[in-house]
């Protein structure tokens, strides 16, 4: 039984909610997801870090995730720098290997050019792997080069080779980069002109931070697509979608 039952109204969302894995211990993650296991669809184990874990412990991760309908992926990192490598096609393998169910393509370190990108997400797509893009650069001052008419044709190419959802590129600080100022704030004019430019549910806005997540939230909709989220911080970022905290209640 649920507690407080009588307050039906708060029916599930259908939206995605990413979450980093830092190197959460098996165990840990058992208990997040009996508490909230129902509340997030992807996990990104971040940066490199699964390569610095136990290949079982990975594989053993990835099926309690699984079991919860998560789709698990490793950071773009170790994408980048297979590609640098010319050995995509290995890092395919071990990641199916590992029991990974998606894919992230990104540059935010490194340049691809658009025909490659193009045709490592359509093979992604053929492995059957749910492949994630991801625009926009970590370093702030590459980051700010591309325009918002930039991002906008970089966002439709993706979606037109196969992306499946399309990342914001927000990382862990939330920033100084994409759509948000040097103190974190959301630039919304930057924020309006994307997103009525593309298909939202497309695409999945990184906003590691509370405030980034209310604002998205009162601008584009308790089921905005919402990634880089704190572990810690899953239920509560579920109060702000359902109305649950004074930031939104009444107001979504």
């Amino acid at each position: 039984m649920r507690a407080f039952e009588f307050l039906d109204k708060f029916d599930t969302i259908n939206c995605s909610t990413m979450v980093i894995d830092k190197g959460l211990g098996y165990s840990y993650v058992e208990d997040m997801l009996k508490v909230c296991g129902n509340y997030f669809n992807f996990i990104k184990y971040g940066w490199g870090t699964s390569i610095l874990c136990d290949d079982k412990i990975v594989q053993q991760k990835n099926e309690l995730y699984a079991s919860y309908d998560i789709k698990s992926y490793t950071g773009g990192t170790l994408f980048e720098l297979a590609n640098n490598a010319n050995k995509v096609d290995e890092y395919f393998a071990e990641v199916d290997r590992l029991g990974f169910s998606a894919i992230e393509i990104s540059d935010g370190s490194t340049v691809i050019p658009a025909d490659v990108r193009d045709e490592i997400i359509r093979k992604a797509k053929d492995l059957g792997f749910y492949t994630l893009s991801e625009v926009g650069k970590k370093n702030p001052e590459r980051d700010h080069e591309y325009s918002i008419d930039t991002r906008i044709d970089l966002i439709r190419n993706d979606l037109t080779s196969g992306s499946d959802m399309v990342i914001i590129e927000g990382r862990e600080s939330g920033k100084n980069i994409g759509i948000y100022d040097d103190k974190g704030n959301v630039k919304f004019d930057d924020l309006e002109m994307i997103s009525s430019s593309v298909n939202n549910s497309r695409i999945m806005w990184e906003a590691p931070n509370k405030n980034q997540q209310i604002d998205l939230i009162l601008n584009l909709g308790n089921d905005v697509n919402i990634g880089n989220v704190n572990s810690a911080d899953i239920i509560s970022l579920e109060t702000l979608r359902r109305g649950l905290r004074g930031d939104t209640l009444g107001k979504v």
